[in-house]
């Protein structure tokens, strides 16, 4: 899913690309993609795209009269950008949005399409729909961190992943953030001290600014500067998705937690003092703190 570092080069892309530039026409082709009917779609089209803004996840295109377009790309949504003309993809085509000089295409792979399109007229009304409430990792202080992060007592995993407190860190980066600070992903965070903090902290923005660099380096090198390769698992990360494979830091093998439709990584040495931490089966704590869906992951409405 892509998340604070993938979404911010997309819009910088954008900004690069569409800013300043009408928006002809948006075909749609996925049945469940547009989320709202009014405004319809057909009030943004002819309109130039005024502003580009990242709310978590989610892409928001600013047109006059306070008219945004949001688009939140789930778990496989992704954009490409294109000649003028393009047509919709084949069968993992969603929709096109079509301007003078090329197309911004949208697709979704697998089964299940969750990928979603909202029109929404007036800025209050479009914060009080898409705007989760989490505080933006990259600007918040150590004290504003530690105040969101022990809030309430529950696992790190979840803490760092829930839109209402944190603003776009997802299930990738999130394991990252917690290999390189040292944490296992089912620690409390009422169990951390002042010491733990600060490095959880320092870990949250270092990994979110070390992967917002390489993945604006990747996307230079791409046409047209747009970036061709979102994914959330990385030969180069340290423990997400690598299951398996040595970890970076003691050589010892990546484990894993299944849960649901999730899967989490972590170094047992690095993180857990050796130790392996239960799957589903056993693990009460996760059965209690983690969340059973993609949806449900994402925090679609406010707790």
């Amino acid at each position: 899913m892509p998340e604070l570092p993938d979404v911010v080069v997309y819009l910088e892309s954008l900004e690069r690309l569409v800013l300043d530039r009408p928006l002809r026409k948006v075909d749609v082709r996925g049945i469940s993609l547009l989320r709202s009917y009014d405004p319809p779609l057909s009030a943004v089209e002819d309109q130039p795209v005024i502003g580009l803004r990242r709310l978590g996840k989610r892409l928001v295109f600013a047109f006059p009269e306070e008219l945004y377009l949001v688009l939140h790309l789930m778990v496989a949504g992704r954009l490409q950008w294109k000649k003028v003309g393009a047509p919709v993809p084949g069968k993992v085509g969603l929709a096109a949005f079509r301007f003078d000089h090329g197309t911004l295409t949208l697709t979704e792979a697998g089964t299940k399409k969750r990928a979603s399109l909202w029109v929404v007229r007036g800025e209050e009304a479009m914060l009080a729909e898409h705007d989760r409430g989490g505080i933006e990792p990259l600007t918040m202080t150590l004290a504003q961190f530690t105040a969101q992060l022990t809030a309430t007592n529950r696992t790190l995993k979840r803490a760092l992943t829930d839109p209402t407190a944190f603003s776009g860190i997802g299930n990738a980066y999130s394991d990252e953030i917690l290999w390189s600070a040292g944490l296992a992903p089912t620690q409390r965070t009422g169990q951390l001290d002042e010491a733990a903090l600060a490095r959880l902290y320092e870990s949250v923005q270092a990994t979110l600014v070390l992967w917002t660099e390489r993945l604006r380096g990747e996307a230079a090198k791409a046409k047209d500067g747009f970036p061709e390769k979102v994914t959330a698992f990385r030969d180069d990360m340290a423990v997400h998705g690598r299951f398996g494979k040595p970890c970076p830091r003691c050589g010892d093998p990546v484990q894993r937690i299944s849960y649901a439709e999730n899967e989490v990584n972590y170094c047992a040495t690095c993180q857990h003092g050796g130790k392996l931490l239960a799957d589903r089966s056993l693990s009460r704590l996760l059965t209690d703190d983690w969340p059973k869906t993609i949806e449900e992951w994402e925090g679609l409405r406010r707790s």
